[in-house]
C-alpha cells in the first residue's frame, strides 16, 4: 500500500471479496509520506498495517544499479529491477513471514496460468492506456504464483469511481506520479552527478567519425536523445551510439537512430519455457513504445535476437525488450 488510489482500491476490493487483508508499505527513504497515507487508508478499511523498512535494499539493488548502468553508457529501467528484487522480492518474503498466501498490488496487469503447462504468466491489463505488464516481465514462477492484481480488469476511471464510493477522501483526486520515484521532478543528471565518480567530458562525432563538439559525460546521455547536445550540426541530430571505453558519443540523423535488429540477454521465459526455434511476436523496447511485430530467434538458453518488420526508433542498450503473443508475455530480457 502506497496510500495512493490504486493500491487502496486493490485492498478494498479484496476485503469486499471476503479475503483477510493486511497492509504492507515499503519505507524506501526517510520521512516517506507513503507510510502516513497508507496507515490512514488501512485504518479506514479496518485492517492491520505494517511498515517494512527496505531502504538499504532499495539503495543497493535499485539506486546502485541505476547509477552503474548510466556509468556504462546504458539506460536503466529501475522499475523492473525494483519489482523483481524489492517489491516482489523482499516485500513478498515479508508477506509470507506474516502468514500471507498472496501479495496483491495496484498494478494494472493480469496474472494467469496455462492449464496445459502449469506455467504462470503476465497478461496485459484491460485498460491498455494504463497497462504495466512491461514492468513485470522479469518475475519468476515462484513469485508469480503468489501474486494478485485486483485492478487488472478495470479501467482507471472505474478505479476512481470505486475509490469515491468507498469514501477514500483526499486520494481519489491525487495526481499520479510520472517520475522515477527516487528522483522527484525527473532531474536524474544532478542525481547521478553526486553518485558517479569519474564523469568527464569527451568527443562527439558523427557516424563518419567527423568531430562535432564535446559532451559533458557519457552518463548524461541516452540513445535517441536530441535535446541538450550542445552542438551546431545545422540539422536535427540524435545520439545513436555511446562508447564508454573511448568516452565518445556518436550522433546521426533521424534515419541513423533507427534500427531493425537487437540482441537481448538474461531472458526471462514466462508464457513459454524457452524457444526451440523462431517465433513471431509483438514486442516493446521501452514502456511507452507501441508494440511492434518482430521475429524472435534463440541464440542460447537466455539470449535472443529480434528482427523487426519495420525500423524502430532508438533501440537502447539497458532497456527491457519484452515480447508478447497477443496479450500474453512470452518473455523478456535486456537489450545489449
Amino acid at each position: 500500500m502506497s496510500g495512493g488510489v490504486d493500491s487502496s482500491v486493490a485492498a478494498f476490493l479484496l476485503k469486499e471479496q471476503g479475503c483477510e487483508v493486511i497492509g504492507l508499505t515499503m519505507r524506501l527513504s526517510p520521512g516517506s509520506r507513503c507510510v502516513k497515507d497508507a496507515k490512514k487508508i488501512a485504518a479506514k478499511l479496518g485492517i492491520r498495517h505494517y511498515t517494512v523498512d527496505l531502504q538499504e535494499e532499495f539503495r543497493r539493488d535499485v539506486i546502485g544499479y541505476f547509477c552503474s548502468e548510466y556509468s556504462k553508457g546504458r539506460t536503466p529501467n529501475p522499475c523492473v529491477v525494483c519489482n523483481r528484487k524489492v517489491k516482489f522480492g523482499k516485500l513478498l518474503e515479508k508477506a509470507k513471514a506474516l502468514g500471507a498466501d498472496y501479495l496483491a498490488t495496484g498494478h494494472y496487469a493480469k496474472v494467469s496460468r496455462d492449464k496445459k503447462s502449469g506455467r504462470f504468466f503476465i497478461k496485459e491489463a484491460s485498460d491498455k492506456s494504463k497497462d504495466q505488464s512491461y514492468f513485470l516481465f522479469d518475475l519468476g514462477q515462484r513469485q508469480l504464483r503468489r501474486l494478485l492484481f485486483p485492478l487488472g480488469g478495470l479501467t482507471k476511471s472505474e478505479v476512481r469511481e470505486i475509490a469515491g464510493s468507498a469514501g477514500f477522501k483526499g486520494i481519489n483526486d491525487k495526481p499520479e506520479s510520472q517520475d522515477i520515484c527516487f528522483i522527484p521532478g525527473g532531474g536524474y543528471r544532478d542525481f547521478i552527478r553526486k553518485r558517479i565518480k569519474g564523469i568527464r567530458p569527451g568527443r562527439v562525432v558523427d557516424t563518419g567519425g567527423r568531430y562535432m563538439g564535446m559532451h559533458k559525460g557519457i552518463a548524461f546521455y541516452t540513445i535517441g536523445q536530441r535535446e541538450g547536445l550542445g552542438i551546431a550540426a545545422g540539422k536535427p541530430v540524435y545520439v545513436v551510439r555511446l562508447d564508454p571505453r573511448r568516452n565518445e558519443i556518436t550522433v546521426g540523423d533521424a534515419a541513423e537512430v533507427k534500427g531493425k535488429e537487437l540482441t537481448a540477454k538474461d531472458i526471462r521465459w514466462m508464457g513459454k519455457a524457452g524457444l526451440e526455434g523462431a517465433v513471431y511476436a509483438q514486442a516493446k523496447i521501452r514502456y511507452n513504445h507501441r508494440k511492434s511485430a518482430c521475429r524472435v530467434m534463440p541464440l542460447s538458453a537466455r539470449r535472443v535476437k529480434a528482427v523487426f518488420d519495420e525500423p524502430q526508433h532508438a533501440i537502447t542498450p539497458g532497456q527491457a525488450f519484452v515480447f508478447y503473443g497477443g496479450e500474453k508475455i512470452l518473455g523478456g530480457g535486456w537489450i545489449e
